[in-house]
């Protein structure tokens, strides 16, 4: 792309890890000055601002500086900063690192409005629940090679694993947990700090059949829930290293 490219240039929208504003402007200054970088019409410009500062919720910040603004206020600012042009397609890389669960909630509703009025979004994330929450098509890269691509869906049928239940349970002796490891589709189980979880390779009715065991043996629990594999699980299968930097 030439430098002078600003035709397809303004059709685009980067929002980098690191924060980049400037830290003598304030919120709305900042955002206008970006906005201004494409788009030249005053009114125009005013109301993609407004847009832009409602989408990440920054409507009681506007005339602060940056400086004056928490790091999850500050993330939300960068991105307000990276899409207020109201590009088509947006480049998002690690938008929600170490932030507040409120801000995380906030940027990611932003995200979400975002990819529902068209915007097509490159997401870049460590975070596998993320991924599930706005992705249609994900790939999984390690060390710069990709591992699988696909929907959530087709990526969690690479795992090996069909189910998994966890059992909160205050005590549990050796010997359940062995005649449990020998139940029917039983892959592995784990026991730490009064959790008990169990893999299953496949089966339909593996929870039925673990709760009437619990029941017969009169062992105690506190939760039981059942799940199907998630991204992680197929991140850790592919991969064998947990999720990094």
């Amino acid at each position: 792309m030439k430098p002078n490219a600003y035709d397809i240039k303004e059709k685009i929208g980067v929002v980098f890890q690191d924060v980049a504003v400037f830290q003598e402007l304030t919120v709305y200054e900042n955002i206008d000055y970006f906005c201004g970088l494409y788009i030249k019409d005053k009114k125009k410009r005013k109301q993609y601002i407004q847009d832009a500062i409602e989408l990440v919720g920054l409507e009681e910040f506007r005339k602060f500086y940056p400086k004056q603004l928490s790091g999850g206020l500050l993330r939300r600012l960068n991105i307000a900063c990276g899409i207020a042009h109201k590009p088509s397609i947006i480049f998002l890389d690690e938008p929600t690192v170490a932030v507040d669960p409120q801000s995380r909630n906030n940027i990611l509703d932003g995200i979400k409005k975002l990819r529902d009025n068209g915007a097509t979004i490159l997401y870049t994330t460590h975070y596998m629940e993320e991924v599930e929450i706005i992705c249609d098509r994900v790939i999984i890269l390690d060390k710069g090679k990709v591992l699988a691509a696909g929907t959530t869906e087709e990526l969690k049928e690479l795992a090996k694993i069909e189910e998994k239940v966890t059992v909160e349970i205050s005590e549990l002796d050796k010997k359940y947990m062995e005649e449990i490891k020998n139940l029917e589709n039983v892959d592995e189980i784990s026991y730490n700090g009064n959790i008990l979880l169990i893999t299953y390779k496949k089966g339909k009715n593996n929870l039925i059949e673990l709760i009437d065991y619990l029941k017969k043996e009169s062992i105690k629990y506190n939760k039981i829930y059942s799940e199907r594999p998630t991204l992680n699980d197929v991140f850790l299968e592919l991969t064998g290293k947990e999720l990094r930097d």
